[in-house]
């Protein structure tokens, strides 16, 4: 199996933000990632906090690094983000509430 973890750091009151564009929307079904060969689930993990920075975690769960990759060379994902760059005349800004984004990948051991 491999794994893929997304971590945002944002600032105080805007983990929602977050969450809201990654959650599962019940009335449309399935997303296109969810369809894709390999995909075994996804979750999404807010970090409790009282103040200070919120914190959001995604977890991606694939077969193998290679349904990973398909993934990422899909036509369905690289339209996704071309459209991102047409609607913004460029890499779309990183939003200002958002203070680091790290993404690791993993493969499962055991």
């Amino acid at each position: 199996m491999f794994v893929q973890i997304r971590k945002w750091t944002l600032t105080e009151g805007n983990a929602d933000k977050i969450i809201e564009r990654f959650s599962k929307k019940p009335d449309q079904g399935p997303s296109i990632l969810e369809k894709q060969p390999g995909f075994i689930g996804r979750e999404l993990l807010q970090k409790k906090v009282r103040r200070g920075e919120d914190e959001v975690v995604m977890i991606v769960r694939w077969e193998s690094e290679e349904a990973w990759k398909n993934w990422e060379k899909s036509p369905e994902h690289i339209a996704g983000h071309k459209a991102k760059i047409k609607e913004h005349g460029g890499k779309p800004p990183k939003p200002e509430f958002v203070i680091s984004m790290e993404n690791t990948n993993y493969t499962v051991i055991e």
